[in-house]
């Protein structure tokens, strides 16, 4: 399989009507479904309800539960760059500013589709060694939603707030 595919954005939504309105947003495809939940993620440090609105989206039939909630909150209370380096030209030496559009590289492996149903794919940070996962469920309604997402773990700091760089 290993397939790849840059998704691109032309800009961040700024409510939950243009989120919807994104082409990705039909949710047809996981590669877009995981870089959506990326531009959900960014949305967070400046708007946290618009952010939790887009990630109950991406979840479709399936909401978040107050430990998931308090998980992205807790991730966010260090720093607020880690979800930006996902997107292509973020890294520690620009303080995790991404290249405009923000493209997404989102890739699959040969154990991607293991489970029937489900699809593991993986997301390029630029301030990570290896590509961290997103997990897609296919629904009955032919959409890949959002079940799992593990791109909040730690990452090199931003080079701005790292006294030893």
């Amino acid at each position: 399989m290993n397939k790849t595919s840059d998704v691109v954005f032309s800009s961040m939504p700024k409510t939950l009507d243009e989120f919807k309105a994104l082409p990705q947003a039909s949710l047809s495809d996981p590669f877009d479904t995981a870089a959506m939940t990326v531009l959900a993620l960014c949305v967070y440090p400046d708007d946290k309800e618009l952010s939790l609105s887009m990630l109950e989206y991406l979840r479709g039939p399936r909401p978040m539960s107050p430990m998931d909630k308090q998980f992205i909150r807790d991730r966010f209370m260090d720093n607020d760059y880690v979800a930006r380096s996902y997107f292509e030209g973020a890294t520690p030496d620009n303080d995790y500013t991404p290249n405009t559009p923000y493209t997404v590289r989102v890739s699959d492996n040969p154990y991607s589709y293991e489970s029937e149903g489900y699809a593991k794919l993986f997301l390029t940070s630029g301030g990570a060694d290896s590509p961290r996962a997103v997990q897609l469920r296919l629904a009955k309604d032919g959409k890949w939603y959002l079940w799992e997402q593990f791109l909040l773990a730690g990452i090199r700091q931003p080079e701005s707030s790292n006294p030893w760089a």
